[in-house]
């Protein structure tokens, strides 16, 4: 059959545009070569191909794909059918649909596992779903379900099907049955339960609680954190348990998250990821880096109620948190007994504590954000970190010089910078992997984080000898350094001391000038000219980097499936620029896939256009209404003729802007993306300081020297003798 690809592939003329030429297969005869006309009704061209094989109620029949996920062909699907396609002729969705409804009731076991099995595999279908819904499909399912009496692969194909039906949206979660739930939250409760089963029902607790509100208390009702945390020592369901605490925390209504998060830490959810997960002795896949994002995520978001409450100026409990700051920090003072007095000593203090209002420093605290989480924060290093609280305090109180650092100014500008950075009180995105895994090493990792980065401020403000105006100055350095020291992702919070401590002022200055030298070149006429005759030169040196990369290939995620069954397919371009060559894989590929594995392929002849972001017609879609702004930002398609499209999402910004680069390049279009200016101003800096070498402290001139005055006489000569 493949020779028959081949030979539908290569054909000397291109044929009409409504004719695509295919093969189609029936058991035990013979395959069909045919010139599919896409203007013809499907039912018509499947009543020929039942003639060719002399099969009757041709009404009975349907086309499907032979290779992949062998998905049926509808008429709004069939303009996907490429030259060279191999099809096979199948019975109806509807007849299959009835078939395995009578098949999975019947008396017979091995009958019955028979088509579990085909229905899990025909259950991913769209088309199939749809009729099998329509028959009460999904009711009997539950029922057999809820009867309890299948086990082993019989129940996991059950809830295979099961899953991939209500995963195509087409009917309610709010449907289920309390029984229902309550027979799938057994298979989590129970001690020793087949992993396959226990993969399935996380995976269908969790897809209740995020499609339905009723249904979350239902769960939330049969299911106890501490059961799912038992699961976490096994690195088959670590993932499917990680994902539906996540899901019971994201939906779980505000004054319980509190609550929850209370009994996560009794239970030491966070020393048990860091021990069985995070230092595990297998790698972290995406799907797992995911969930333990989205765990850091809502766990930082319980920080938002403080953050936006402002603080009380006439409520004596907090006031009195106030009042303890000032007096861990000047302790050995004795108060006077005048009022007047003591407001003026405490006046004082509060100057010297770094409060910008010196008479009621309550008042600082009106701002959201950070509202009263920096006064929680100060409190936290006050009492934990006691030493070091006083020395910060008391090292700059006594300074006279204008240089001291504002505790309590610089405390409340910090908590909320730290706010930002870490994106305190916004929803988790879809496809972030961002997590920390310092964050998994404490249990008040956001205070340590807090304290470590208050005694930064305070180092830094030294190296840059502040003063008051030089505040915001201050502010951006420490940001700059946090987040470097961020992006390098310490394993622990020892090493980002360790990380910060390398990234001092005069560390970040060399960085700052190295960056603007690779930015902002001389600007002296003869520089911005070398610059001009050397960008075309590294222009070509790009794309052909772009052009290699593409015909090593790369390995894209089929948009639409559930992150832990993902699906892939691979796109190369052939070795001569001329061919896409792309296919599907059953799973990712470790290098590079051989061109005989990828049955399709487009002419780059025939490529009109890249498109991208919410321009592609995949974005557009219903379904991509679900896709966040981190999908769209690496979507891009390929409009080609006669009026179809290569849909693509990139696995990373990288990737995606190689793609995009490489076919524009194709299409003798510019190179626009972020990684191709960053690119070019790297190598154009490169070549310029080593053609300038020799020119290192000489003063470039604005003009060229004048040119010299003729010699009075041309009588002159070299003599070789």
């Amino acid at each position: 059959m493949a020779q028959l690809q081949a030979c539908y592939q290569s054909t000397a003329m291109p044929p009409p545009a409504d004719i695509v030429k295919v093969a189609i297969e029936w058991p035990g005869a013979n395959a069909q070569l045919i010139e599919m006309d896409q203007k013809r009704p499907l039912s018509s061209i499947i009543r020929e191909v039942c003639d060719g094989w002399s099969l009757s109620g041709a009404e009975q029949f349907a086309l499907r794909y032979a290779d992949g996920p062998q998905l049926y062909i509808t008429e709004q699907s069939r303009g996907d059918i490429k030259n060279g396609t191999i099809l096979r002729l199948a019975i109806s969705p509807a007849r299959a649909a009835r078939q395995l409804l009578e098949r999975i009731q019947s008396h017979g076991i091995d009958a019955r596992l028979e088509a579990l099995k085909e229905l899990a595999k025909l259950s991913a279908d769209p088309t199939f779903a749809t009729e099998f819904i329509n028959m009460e499909g999904i009711g009997t399912l539950a029922r057999l379900v809820e009867s309890g009496t299948h086990f082993g692969e019989m129940l996991a194909f059950t809830l295979t099907a099961f899953l991939e039906l209500m995963d195509h949206g087409i009917v309610s979660w709010d449907l289920i049955s309390l029984s229902f739930i309550k027979q799938i939250a057994g298979y989590v409760n129970q001690p020793m339960v087949d992993v396959s089963i226990l993969q399935r029902s996380l995976a269908i607790l969790e897809s209740m609680v995020l499609n339905s509100h009723s249904l979350y208390h239902r769960v939330a009702q049969e299911i106890t954190v501490g059961q799912l945390i038992g699961h976490l020592s096994n690195q088959e369901i670590q993932t499917y348990a990680i994902a539906l605490i996540n899901a019971l925390f994201l939906k779980a209504p505000e004054d319980r998250r509190q609550e929850m998060a209370s009994t996560l830490a009794q239970k030491h959810l966070r020393s048990i990821i860091l021990n069985h997960v995070i230092r595990g002795n297998r790698p972290i896949k995406a799907e797992m880096a995911h969930q333990l994002y989205v765990l850091q995520v809502l766990t930082f978001n319980l920080l938002e109620e403080r953050m936006m409450t402002k603080m009380d100026p006439n409520d004596q409990t907090q006031r009195d948190i106030i009042f303890e700051l000032r007096r861990i920090a000047f302790d050995g003072e004795n108060d006077p007994t005048g009022t007047e007095k003591r407001k003026a000593m405490y006046t004082k203090d509060y100057k010297m504590l770094g409060f910008t209002n010196h008479v009621n420093p309550a008042m600082d605290f009106t701002q959201t954000p950070p509202g009263m989480l920096a006064l929680d924060n100060m409190l936290y290093l006050a009492k934990v970190h006691q030493d070091t609280y006083i020395r910060i305090v008391l090292e700059n109180s006594s300074r006279e010089d204008k240089h001291e650092c504002p505790f309590g100014r610089c405390a409340i500008e910090l908590t909320r910078m730290l706010c930002e950075i870490l994106q305190v009180g916004e929803l988790p995105n879809e496809g972030c992997n961002d997590y920390h895994p310092m964050f998994f090493t404490h249990d008040r990792a956001w205070e340590e984080f807090f304290c470590v980065c208050i005694q930064l401020l305070n180092k830094t403000w030294k190296e840059m000898r502040a003063t008051a105006e030089d505040f915001n100055k201050v502010m951006q350095v420490v940001r700059e350094q946090i987040t470097r020291a961020l992006a390098m992702k310490p394993p622990s919070l020892d090493q980002l001391k360790n990380k910060l401590r390398g990234l001092n002022y005069s560390e970040i200055l060399r960085l700052r000038q190295s960056e603007r030298m690779s930015q902002d070149d001389f600007q002296s006429p003869p520089i911005i000219e070398l610059r001009e005759r050397i960008q075309p030169e590294i222009l070509e040196l790009i794309k052909q980097q772009r052009l290699n990369r593409l015909c090593e290939g790369s390995c894209f995620r089929k948009l639409g499936n559930r992150r832990r069954q993902e699906k892939f397919w691979f796109c190369r371009l052939s070795l001569n620029h001329k061919v896409l060559h792309y296919g599907d894989l059953d799973e990712s590929p470790q290098g590079e896939v051989p061109f005989e594995l990828l049955s399709d392929k487009i002419p780059v002849s025939d490529i009109k256009s890249v498109v991208t972001g919410k321009d592609c017609p995949h974005m557009k879609e219903k379904s991509a209404l679900k896709q966040n702004k981190e999908v769209l930002e690496l979507a891009f398609s390929v409009l080609y003729d006669p009026d179809e499209t290569l849909n693509f999402v990139a696995p990373n910004k990288y990737e995606y802007c190689i793609w995009t680069d490489g076919l524009c390049a194709l299409l003798g279009r510019e190179m626009g993306s972020d990684l191709t200016r960053s690119d070019l101003d790297t190598l154009i800096s490169m070549e310029m300081k080593l053609r300038l070498l020799d020119l290192e402290n000489i003063t470039i001139p604005e003009a060229p020297p004048p040119v010299p005055k003729e010699p009075s006489s041309y009588n002159f000569t070299y003599n070789y003798s």
